[in-house]
C-alpha cells in the first residue's frame, strides 16, 4: 500500500512538472520577473540598501538613480535580483544586485553586486 502512495505522488509531481513546461510556467523555486508596480517602495529600498552596502564594502561612492528591472526567487526567504542604475563619478552605469531577504528574521544581506554586462567583474559579497 505504501508503494502505491509513493508511485501516485511521483505521478502527480510529474504531471505538475509537465504542465508547467507546457504552459510556460516557472518551476517552483524558479526565478521570475516582478511587476514594476508591485511593492515599488520595497524594491527601491532594497536597491538603495544594495548600493549602500556595496559602497561600504568597496569604499566607493555610487549614487543610486533608480530600479530598471526586478526578478525574485523563493528560497529560504526571497532572493531578489535587481538591475539598477547608479552614478559613479558623474557617469551612469547599470548594476545587478542580488539580495537575500528573510523578513520573519529581520534579515537582509547583499550577496552580489556587479556591473551589468561585465561577467569578469569581481562581485562583492
Amino acid at each position: 500500500m505504501k508503494i502505491k502512495a509513493w508511485v501516485l505522488a511521483l505521478v502527480v509531481l510529474y504531471c505538475i512538472s509537465l504542465a508547467n513546461s507546457v504552459y510556460g510556467m516557472e518551476p517552483v523555486g524558479g526565478i521570475r520577473d516582478v511587476d514594476g508596480s508591485k511593492n515599488a517602495l520595497e524594491i527601491e529600498n532594497l536597491a538603495r540598501f544594495a548600493v549602500d552596502e556595496h559602497n561600504k564594502k568597496q569604499n566607493s561612492v555610487l549614487e543610486f538613480n533608480g530600479v530598471l528591472k526586478t526578478r525574485q526567487q523563493v528560497v529560504a526567504g526571497t532572493m531578489y535580483y535587481i538591475t539598477l542604475e547608479a552614478t559613479d563619478g558623474g557617469k551612469k552605469n547599470k548594476y545587478e544586485a542580488k539580495i537575500w531577504v528573510k523578513p520573519w528574521m529581520n534579515f537582509k544581506e547583499l550577496q552580489e553586486f556587479k556591473p551589468v554586462g561585465d561577467e569578469t567583474a569581481n562581485a562583492s559579497s
